[in-house]
Formats: C-alpha cells, sequence, structure tokens
C-alpha cells in the first residue's frame, strides 16, 4: 500500500474490539438488569420515574421500568427486549427474566476471565437451558386448574404490587371471574378483557362489568340515563345537514326562497330522527355527529344516543351487543341490530361513562378500576393486566408450578447433577447457569430482609428433603415450605419464557465480540 493508511470505516466512527466490546455490553446488560432487582417479589419495592417534561410513574413492573427508562446502550436494550417479550407472551415474570438475563451475564463474564471461549459458554448456556425446561416439566402440578388455582395464580402475581386499599386474593376473584367469562371452545379470548380506570372513589370500588366501558356522555342532555332490554344499532354517518362536496354559493333574493332553504334543512333532519325512531331503535351510537335538533328529537321519543365515537369503541360496542355498522340511515334494519340487558350513563366528577352491559353477544368485559389518584389506578392497572394474562395462559396450558423461588431451586439442583455428566470446559458453563439461577431466591430473600445466603442454604436443604421448598412471606413472617400449601402458584409458561428469552439474550451478548458505532 505504499506506507500509507487504509481508512474503512468514516473518522466519526468509533470501534470497540475484543474483549472491550465485551466487558462493556455485559457490564451494560447487568446495570439494567440491577436496576430492577429490587422490585422481585412480595415485599419488591416500587420505582419513581420523572420524564422529561415532569410526569412522573410509580410502579415495580419490570417492563413498565425498563421502557420508561429511555435506555440507549444495544447491549442493555437487548435486556428490554427480553423484559418486553416476556409480557407480550405471558403476561408476567418481567422481572426475573430481566434479573435472570444480567446475571447470566455476570457469570458468563467470570467465565471470560478465566480464558474460556464465548463459543464454548454459549454452548453450556443451551445445554442448560434444555435441562432446565425438563426441571420445569417435572415441577408441573398435578393438580386440577381450577378456578380455585386460579385464584391462587392470580394472587401470586399480584401479591406485592400496588393494589391500593384491596388484597391481591380479592382482586383474584374478579380476575378469573373476567377471564371464565370470556373461555370458549376455542380456548381463552383475552382481548375481549378490557380494564377501565377511573378516578375519584376508593379501589375498593373495583368492580367486574359484564360488558364494556366508553367514555361517552348521551347526544343531548334530556335522553334518559339509562334503558333497559336495548336495541342498539352503529352507524357511520353524520346525521346533519348534507353539505356539498364543493366550494358552491346559493344566491337567495327573497324571503320566501329564505324560508324554502331552512324548511328543506329541517325537513332532512325530521327525516333522519324519524326513520331512526321508525326502526325501533332503542339505542344509537354513530361514528359522526348528531344534529342538536336531530338529538332533541331523539331524546323527545326517548331514544339514548351516543355520537363521535372511536372506531376502535364502535368495534367492541358491535363485537359485545351483536351489532351491524351501517353506513345509511334508510340501510337501518332490524337484522343490523344488537341487543343489551342495560346501557347507562353515568357522571363521574368531570368525566361521563356508558355502560353497556350484558346482551345477545356478550362475549365482552370490563374491570372497571377505581383509585384515589392517577397513580394509584395507573398501577392497578398494569397490575390487573398481568393478572389477567397469567390466569389466561394457565387455563390454557392447565400446567402450573411452585412459586416462591422453588421451582428455580429445583431447576438450578437438577442443573448441577447433570453437569457432572457433561465433559470438558462446557461443564463449567452449565455449572454457572445453575449459579445464575440462584438469583431469584437469593433476591426474593434479600427482598424480604432475610440474609441471602443462609436463605439459599436452607432451601436447598429443604428442597433436597421435601422435594419442594420456597420462601414463603406470610404477614410479617418468612418461612421455607412448600409454596402449593400456601397457595403461590405460577403459570409453568412463565418460568419457560423467562429461561428461554434470558437464554437468548445472554448468549447473543456474549458473543459480540466487535462493536462498531457511527456517529
Amino acid at each position: 500500500m505504499g506506507g500509507q493508511p487504509l481508512f474503512i470505516l468514516s473518522e466519526d466512527s468509533q470501534r470497540t474490539q475484543g474483549r472491550d466490546a465485551q466487558s462493556s455490553n455485559i457490564m451494560a446488560g447487568k446495570a439494567v438488569a440491577e436496576s430492577v432487582r429490587t422490585t422481585l417479589g412480595p415485599r419488591g419495592m416500587d420505582k419513581m420515574l420523572v420524564g422529561s417534561s415532569g410526569d412522573v410513574v410509580i410502579t415495580n413492573d419490570g417492563a413498565t421500568i425498563l421502557n420508561e427508562m429511555d435506555i440507549e446502550h444495544p447491549a442493555a436494550q437487548m435486556i428490554v427486549e427480553v423484559a418486553d417479550s416476556q409480557e407480550e407472551e405471558v403476561g408476567d415474570g418481567t422481572t426475573t427474566a430481566a434479573v435472570l438475563a444480567g446475571n447470566l451475564l455476570g457469570e458468563a463474564e467470570d467465565l471470560l476471565n478465566q480464558d474460556v471461549h464465548a463459543t464454548t459458554i454459549v454452548e453450556g448456556y443451551h445445554e442448560a437451558a434444555r435441562i432446565a425446561l425438563e426441571a420445569i416439566d417435572e415441577m408441573v402440578s398435578e393438580a386440577d386448574v381450577d378456578d380455585d388455582v386460579l385464584r391462587q395464580v392470580a394472587a401470586s402475581s399480584m401479591t406485592g404490587k400496588g393494589t391500593g386499599g384491596l388484597t391481591a386474593e380479592s382482586l383474584a376473584e374478579t380476575v378469573v371471574e373476567a377471564i371464565r367469562h370470556v373461555e370458549g371452545d376455542d380456548g381463552v379470548e383475552r382481548d375481549n378483557v378490557a380494564v377501565h380506570t377511573q378516578v375519584g372513589a376508593s379501589s375498593n370500588a373495583t368492580e367486574l362489568v359484564p360488558g364494556i366501558v366508553i367514555d361517552e356522555e348521551p347526544a343531548h342532555d334530556e335522553m334518559p340515563a339509562a334503558v333497559e332490554d336495548a336495541s342498539i344499532a352503529i352507524l357511520d354517518v353524520e346525521l346533519g345537514v348534507r353539505t356539498a362536496e364543493v366550494d358552491a354559493e346559493y344566491t337567495i333574493d327573497s324571503i320566501d326562497q329564505l324560508n324554502a332553504a331552512i324548511d328543506a334543512e329541517e325537513n332532512e333532519l325530521a327525516g333522519y330522527a324519524q326513520a331512526i325512531v321508525d326502526s325501533g331503535v332503542d339505542v344509537l351510537f354513530t361514528t359522526d355527529d348528531i344534529d342538536d335538533r336531530v338529538a332533541g328529537r331523539l331524546a323527545k321519543e326517548g331514544i339514548l344516543a351516543f355520537e363521535d365515537l372511536g372506531n376502535k369503541d364502535a368495534r367492541k360496542i358491535a363485537t359485545a351487543t351483536g351489532a351491524s355498522r351501517v353506513g345509511a340511515v334508510d340501510d337501518l334494519e332490524e337484522d343490523d341490530f344488537g341487543h343489551a340487558d342495560r346501557i347507562r350513563s353515568e357522571n363521574f366528577g368531570d368525566d361521563d361513562l356508558a355502560f353497556v352491559e350484558g346482551g345477545a353477544a356478550a362475549e365482552a368485559v370490563t374491570v372497571f378500576v377505581r383509585g384515589g389518584t392517577e397513580h394509584v389506578v395507573s398501577e392497578l392497572e398494569r397490575t390487573i393486566g398481568d393478572a389477567l394474562d397469567v390466569v389466561s395462559t394457565a387455563l390454557e396450558s392447565g400446567e402450573v408450578v411452585p412459586g416462591a423461588g422453588a421451582t428455580e431451586i429445583a431447576i438450578a439442583d437438577k442443573i448441577r447433577s447433570e453437569a457432572a455428566g457433561i465433559e470438558g470446559r462446557k461443564q463449567l458453563a452449565v455449572t454457572a447457569f445453575a449459579d445464575a439461577l440462584d438469583i431469584v431466591p437469593r433476591t426474593l430473600a434479600a427482598n424480604t430482609g432475610q440474609d441471602p445466603i443462609d436463605a439459599l442454604v436452607d432451601l436447598r436443604a429443604a428442597h433436597e428433603s421435601e422435594g419442594r421448598a420456597g420462601l414463603i412471606t406470610n404477614g410479617e413472617e418468612v418461612t421455607i415450605d412448600d409454596p402449593l400449601e400456601y397457595g403461590v402458584i405460577d403459570p409453568a409458561d412463565v418460568k419457560r419464557e423467562a429461561v428461554e428469552s434470558a437464554t437468548e439474550a445472554a448468549t447473543m451478548i456474549v458473543r459480540i465480540d466487535d462493536v462498531i458505532a457511527a456517529e
């Protein structure tokens, strides 16, 4: 090259290679995992996240915390993706997955310092993950997943999270009832369960609405506040005076012409109202505006109407009531009607809500969440959403495992016992995977004020003698016992997803030995 330097990257690019790149990525991943570790378990603490605009979020939900942190480091983003994947697939266990991924990276860093090749670590981790999944299968409870078990699953998910003045057990009843309502021959229609929050009352006022709740008020003050046994129509049309699609001007030369124009306008509006009245509908929803004169006529006839609905709300009403959306008033027929046992409008401070309850289809239900402050109802919404997801997961799979760290203790024990039969340095990686799993019971112990090392030793001993042992928090008392006896239960799929997603993220990060960052 004649002694001239060869530039492949731009001068503004930055490149980190070898151990420096591995250390940087591992450090970033560990830091992210450490940030949510103290939120794990029934005694986990909350985080207050303050945005650049002053918005405040108070939560101990792992996925919410990581997303609100606005993380930029690419390796750290992979840990965020672990939590997001866990949230999307099974709805809970996001903190467990993130903490496990971080600890797998920590163990990998120790192996790299011992000159164990990254490829060997990856192979060992994947072998350990396979053993872990087998261990989870062995830990699945033989008991039928009935309503009692589902309530325990929901309560276990919500314990330690923001439930306002309610206990996790009282909310669990509502969660299970909601999921059972949308259970069909083809499984659980989770999307048919909505959570609607409303500030202004104690969380004890939280209830299950057999239908849907939307933020809408009647189109006219004189309309009835409630309609029983209602026939429902949904129109995708504006109930007002038609306007030309092009700009046009009309010249009026006399008062008679003006009166004729006004009469024509009134007749058009009266025609809309009369057509709706003649159809026999009791409640009308429109995705466009309703002229005040039309609304007034409908009010006189005792018809309840709601205007300017969003497309999403219109779809929800159609699904819940069996109504068909119609594009013209003249096309409105009885076959297009839906049905609801009751539709009512209620005022909550500055907000008006419409409740669509029961009906011929009645496939949707809503958990109507109340709370004294915006922070309380926001955290309750996240908590109940997670509980709905895990109950749905448990019901569809029919598999649950003991919680309270018992499953992680069993997985680590099985991995260590099988590691002895693995040859070469890969055995070190398999054993390191088992050590990484200890972070879950260790963190549970630390968050309950116990000594992590003593608790881990006692848990291992109890598992060896009893076959199932977890760290049980019962009021102020913390004991080591069988979690199934105390109703501390998790869906097996939550554990499987945590192991798989954490392993994939950790092995991907460990394999990176070159980081090229463009300016």
